[in-house]
């Protein structure tokens, strides 16, 4: 289906279709939450994000509901939610289990593909790069994570693609929009362009190398910050 509207500025203020409201204002929660566009720590009222989605405040509770189950927010009874405060050290925590789940799977990736095309892939990184190249947050957000799970899906590993996915959904961005207009989300993006190319290569080596590398550049653009930062 085609937007009619660009798909940044649908993210700030999206308007939810009448099926499935559940999980669409679930995924409207996420994106902003990893974006960073809840405020860490401050209260939110469901019935306020409710208004903002244009649905019901049930929806928008059993999203939060879900939310909480996953460790993404906290339920402040007769208030609403919180988002837990992310410090420096759990961002350490979740890029090292990151990388430790992700790294190897990637060789696993390759051989499993024994060097065959998998042009889906590469059309994603360079969607990727284009999102990151145009500063289209949301896009970059969403396609990032399309292409990290799909490799991992490649594998039939059902609890591998559920921990990583938790793994992200408890990290946040910070400062994306300043590090998208120095360029540092561009190299991001042509990053999984060199993954795509060492796993068509059959490289296995190369592959978890090029994806440890990936994931700790990712480590400082989520904390909001380039490589040559403190």
């Amino acid at each position: 289906m085609t937007p009619s509207r660009p798909a940044a500025a649908a993210a700030r203020t999206p308007q939810l279709k009448s099926v499935s409201l559940r999980e669409q204002a679930r995924e409207a929660l996420r994106t902003r939450i990893v974006l960073g566009e809840i405020e860490p720590g401050q209260v939110e009222s469901v019935i306020n994000v409710a208004t903002d989605l244009g649905v019901s405040v049930t929806p928008v509770r059993e999203a939060v509901m879900d939310l909480a189950n996953l460790g993404i927010v906290e339920v402040i009874r007769n208030r609403g939610f919180r988002v837990p405060v992310l410090t420096d050290h759990d961002l350490d925590e979740i890029f090292r289990l990151r990388t430790m789940l992700e790294a190897p799977a990637m060789s696993e990736v390759t051989e499993l593909l024994d060097g065959r095309a998998i042009p889906e892939f590469r059309q994603l990184a360079e969607q990727i790069t284009d999102a990151a190249r145009e500063g289209d947050l949301t896009s970059f957000l969403d396609l990032d994570r399309q292409f990290h799970m799909g490799l991992l899906e490649l594998l039939g590993n059902r609890r591998l693609v559920t921990m990583v996915s938790q793994l992200r959904d408890q990290a946040r961005m910070r400062g994306l929009q300043k590090l998208a207009d120095q360029g540092e989300l561009t190299r991001s993006g042509e990053e999984h362009i060199e993954i795509v190319d060492a796993i068509e290569s059959g490289d296995t080596e190369l592959a978890a190398e090029l994806m440890r590398k990936h994931l700790a550049h990712s480590r400082g653009i989520w904390a909001g910050r380039t490589e040559g930062d403190s």
